[in-house]
């Protein structure tokens, strides 16, 4: 056993302010959480209550088995724009008849379910993420079609999701939807492009076009159950595989079908798991709220890996990055982890040998961001950090286990692309709240694009406005540090989700369960030229 030894003083008053300050950041993102969970508002809740109806979550936890954990993705999509927190979709990974299923529900409370452009790119990546892991697709659906104001963003990019569902079954994926309510226009095609589909009794309204359209479009008169009901999808169509009488019933007939589809994952169980030797209470305390502070990233990875057994590759080379093998709830991985923020010729070329034997040896990657990017500077420049970055970049870029990406502090430049960001499909990304990610840092930034404000009007014989410029550069840097925060990223969906440092453990082996219901194998060759 290589245990490692923790140099951690929990008593510190140093340990004690970086706890003190990211508590406060997960305040802030419970509030946030919180909007999403809140759906359309109370007005809104008590309407849909009213009409005899669950809730998107209701439907969701019904649909799961008993005492099983729900991997929720992308909460905070749409955070900071103009539309509801959340999407007014919910997706995310739980377990149905013992099968880990990618699961989708429109909530009706937020405008009827109506998907806006951040709906479509939250269900986009659901179904790369169902694709990328064969997982089972379960959409509850109840929509009233595309949010027809920003119809211009949605229409044409929006049929991706239908193709998405026939690619899915193509490659053998089951996809089931169950059909609560309104399910109009595009919306149909859900139903209609799913391998399975349950319908309500006298809820289900599944239609191309409902009868006001009907009306404009042909002159027929007609009604919502003759021209698309349950019964008639049951009995007439045939679009509805199972009529069931209310919600309770079409989620355990949901339930049946996946219990009825002889589903295996691709690899036997993992190892038996063993807890940490150190409390994860503790991770509040390791990242410094400024990040320019280095911290060990030993102290992270003796919190979250099995046993704290952990077997460090190449320790004494390149030592700003952590390499080494452990075991996370009883499944192998490499890890790849920032010490001390930079990245150097010796890191890159460390990173891309180890990136190799994780492809030979078929083991996940797991990157744990804390990065401010490759280091700049003559000496540098000529010793061949372009072609050495490169090659940490290329060997990501080509390899084909799975990559699991989790941002702690700083994530910039290309240390970013380096260390698997959303560019380079990991197959689950996500940040803590202490996290941060854009080009650079927002006083680089500023200071860049001032000496380059002042050389230009050095070249023109101009005076230069310090007063100005001062003023300039408060203002970019305060547009940056906005835009490099963890939950304006997440809502862009640059990110899986913002979690709770305490819940690293959780999240990851539930990302590592679902990544092994496909195989795991990685690249032998293909890598491309290595610049030497």
């Amino acid at each position: 056993m290589t245990v490692l030894a923790t140099a951690l003083d929990t008593a510190s008053a140093e340990y004690a302010a970086h706890r003190e300050a990211l508590l406060g950041k997960i305040d802030a993102l419970d509030a946030e959480h919180a909007k999403a969970l809140a759906g359309g508002g109370e007005k809104y809740v008590e309407r849909h209550r009213g009409r005899g109806k669950l809730l998107a979550r209701e439907r969701v936890e019904l649909l799961l088995d008993e005492d099983t954990p729900f991997l929720e993705l992308s909460p905070l999509a749409a955070w900071g724009s103009e539309y509801a927190v959340g999407a007014s979709l919910i997706t995310g990974i739980g377990t149905v008849s013992g099968v880990e299923c990618l699961i989708t529900a429109n909530d009706p409370t937020v405008r009827g379910g109506a998907s806006n452009p951040w709906t479509l790119k939250k269900a986009q990546r659901a179904n790369e993420i169902a694709f990328a892991n064969r997982l089972p697709c379960i959409s509850l659906v109840e929509s009233g079609g595309a949010d027809l104001p920003s119809q211009k963003e949605i229409f044409i990019p929006g049929g991706a999701l239908f193709r998405d569902l026939t690619r899915l079954s193509a490659a053998g994926i089951p996809t089931v939807a169950v059909v609560f309510g309104n399910s109009t226009a595009g919306g149909a095609y859900i139903p209609g492009m799913s391998d399975h589909v349950i319908m309500v009794k006298e809820r289900s309204k599944v239609f191309l076009g409902g009868p006001p359209l009907v009306k404009m479009a042909t002159g027929e008169e007609s009604d919502d159950e003759s021209l698309g009901g349950a019964e008639m999808h049951a009995r007439v169509s045939g679009l509805a595989d199972h009529l069931a009488e209310d919600e309770p019933e079409a989620l355990l007939r949901a339930r049946r079908v996946v219990a009825r589809l002889n589903w295996r994952k691709a690899h036997a169980d993992p190892a038996p798991a063993e807890e940490p030797k150190y409390d994860p209470e503790e991770l509040l305390g390791i990242v410094p709220e400024d990040l320019k502070t280095p911290f060990d990233p030993h102290e992270v990875i003796a919190r979250i890996v099995d046993g704290s057994d952990f077997d460090a590759f190449k320790p004494l080379y390149g030592p700003s990055l952590v390499t080494g093998w452990a075991r996370l709830h009883g499944y192998p991985v490499g890890i790849l982890a920032n010490a001390q923020g930079v990245l150097f010729s010796e890191e890159s070329q460390k990173a891309a040998q180890f990136i190799q034997l994780a492809n030979q040896r078929d083991i996940p990657l797991l990157f744990l961001h804390n990065t401010t990017g490759y280091m700049v500077g003559k000496e540098y420049e000529q010793g061949g950090i372009i072609k050495h970055g490169a090659m940490m970049i290329n060997a990501v870029s080509n390899s084909r286990v799975p990559h699991l990406s989790v941002l702690m502090g700083a994530s910039y430049g290309a240390g970013h692309y380096g260390m698997c960001g959303r560019a380079y499909e990991p197959r689950f990304l996500f940040a803590w709240p202490s996290a941060k990610s854009a080009v650079m840092g927002p006083q680089q930034l500023a200071g860049v694009l001032s000496i380059v404000a002042r050389q230009s009007a050095a070249a023109k014989g101009r005076p230069y406005d310090d007063e100005a410029d001062a003023g300039l550069r408060a203002m970019v840097e305060q547009q940056i540090e906005a835009e490099s925060l963890p939950m304006f990223l997440s809502g862009r969906l640059y990110d899986d989700g913002v979690i709770d440092p305490r819940d690293t453990r959780t999240v990851l082996g539930l990302c590592l369960s679902a990544v092994h219901t496909a195989p795991v194998e990685g690249a032998r060759g293909g890598f491309g030229v290595f610049r030497m």
